[in-house]
């Protein structure tokens, strides 16, 4: 296992403060439930930076973690939806729900990939809403176009949970140590995006 270096640590600390900055300050111009999804979100981002600047990438071995940090994918999809797409809000918080559960059950009970397998569709589901959804918002002339940053945000989260979800199964698209070496500045870029986008 790849052991912290300085960099990884300045990048986890970059993230958590990025999150916490988001949380205190506020979000503005989304409802309750949109600014509850979202702030469970960007804490869920606080979270996983701190422990991963005080235990290492040790700590993406627990299923624990892996079940908590599906909510910051899943939350933030479902404040966007809350916000922009109404009409389906009670539709996506079912999916969330269920897959959220799912995600639980089978990381905890389940073994081989299929985990990575119930793990892997719901994230595409909630990735493609924040990587799309903020890019036709903004591009559609109905939201700033800085709003797009959450869509590009998006698509690097996205592209984290799959580094991470193909290794956990066994078959990763790099290497272990490849992976472990951008994770950090993915997860501190992810975090800056988010908090320029909002």
């Amino acid at each position: 296992m790849k052991k912290l270096n300085i960099a990884d640590r300045l990048f986890f600390l970059a993230t958590v403060f990025l999150a916490g900055y988001q949380i205190v300050s506020g979000i503005e111009g989304f409802d309750f439930w949109a600014t509850l999804f979202l702030t469970v979100a960007f804490g869920v981002l606080l979270l996983a930076g701190l422990l991963l600047f005080l235990f290492g990438f040790e700590i993406l071995e627990k299923k624990l973690v892996v079940v908590v940090a599906t909510l910051a994918p899943l939350s933030l999809s479902a404040a966007l939806i809350f916000a922009f797409l109404p009409r389906y809000k009670t539709l996506y918080a079912f999916f969330i729900g269920l897959g959220f559960l799912g995600i639980a059950v089978t990381q905890f009970k389940a073994t081989g990939k299929i985990p990575v397998l119930f793990l892997a569709p719901v994230h595409a589901v909630a990735g493609l809403i924040i990587f799309l959804l903020p890019l036709i918002r903004s591009f559609g002339g109905q939201a700033p176009m800085s709003f797009a940053l959450v869509g590009a945000g998006g698509a690097l989260m996205g592209l984290g949970g799959l580094l991470l979800a193909f290794l956990k199964s066994g078959a990763p698209i790099l290497s272990r140590e490849t992976i472990f070496s951008v994770f950090p500045l993915l997860l501190a870029l992810t975090t800056a995006l988010f908090v320029l986008g909002f």
